[in-house]
C-alpha cells in the first residue's frame, strides 16, 4: 500500500510542476524552420529573452547552391542595416499575451528588410512554434510552423551566436575548464553587434 501512494504522490507532483502530460509552453530555445515544397531545413532560430521581452535571432543558415554564406541586410533600413544575416535579430519585442501566445512585437524578412507585426505561438506539447507576420490585421498574415531542437543542437551552432559555447580544450597537463551551467531556459538577449 505504501508503494502504491508514493507512486501516486509521485504522479501529482509531476503533473502539478507541468511536467506530466504538458510540456512548457515558452518560445525560448533552438527551432527549425523547413521549406514548404522540399521539407528541407532553412535555417535554425534561438529565442531568448530578456525582462520579459522575447527575441529572436537567425543562428543557423542551411544554403543553397549559389548563395553567399556571408549576405548581411543591405535593404534593412534600420540599425539591423548591413548586419550579416547569422546572428541577425529577426524577431524583436514580442510580450507574453496568454500562456502559449506572445504579441506585440515584429518580424524582418533578411532578404527585402520589411518588418511585418508579429506573433508566436507555442503548440500544447511545446514542440512547434507557429510564427505569423502580418500587415494591419493578425487575419491578413502568413504562418511559418518551426519545430523545437533539441538543447545537444547548440552544439552546433557557430560560437558567435550559441549562449553557451563549448569550453575549449584544456592545455595539456591542465584541468578542464568548469562546466557552463547557464541553462537553455535562461538564456539573456542577444549581444547588440
Amino acid at each position: 500500500m505504501r508503494a502504491i501512494l508514493l507512486v501516486v504522490v509521485a504522479l501529482v507532483s509531476l503533473i502539478a510542476t507541468g511536467h506530466g502530460l504538458y510540456a512548457d509552453p515558452s518560445p525560448l530555445g533552438l527551432w527549425q524552420a523547413v521549406d514548404d515544397d522540399t521539407k528541407q531545413p532553412t535555417g535554425w532560430f534561438l529565442i531568448r529573452q530578456q525582462n520579459g521581452v522575447y527575441a529572436g535571432i537567425i543562428a543557423k543558415m542551411f544554403l543553397k547552391p549559389g548563395e553567399d554564406p556571408n549576405a548581411v541586410c543591405d535593404q534593412c533600413k534600420d540599425d539591423r542595416k548591413d548586419h550579416p544575416w547569422l546572428g541577425l535579430e529577426l524577431i524583436r519585442g514580442m510580450q507574453q499575451e496568454k500562456p502559449d501566445k506572445y504579441a506585440g512585437g515584429t518580424i524582418l524578412d533578411p532578404r527585402d528588410g520589411k518588418i511585418y507585426k508579429a506573433t508566436m505561438t507555442v503548440s500544447p506539447d511545446g514542440q512547434t512554434l507557429i510564427v505569423r507576420g502580418y500587415l494591419g490585421v493578425e487575419l491578413l498574415g502568413r504562418n511559418q510552423y518551426w519545430q523545437r531542437l533539441p538543447d545537444t543542437a547548440m552544439s552546433q551552432l557557430d560560437p558567435s551566436v550559441n549562449p553557451n559555447p563549448p569550453a575549449p580544450a584544456p592545455a595539456p597537463g591542465k584541468k578542464p575548464a568548469a562546466p557552463n551551467t547557464m541553462a537553455p531556459n535562461m538564456m539573456m538577449a542577444p549581444k547588440k553587434p
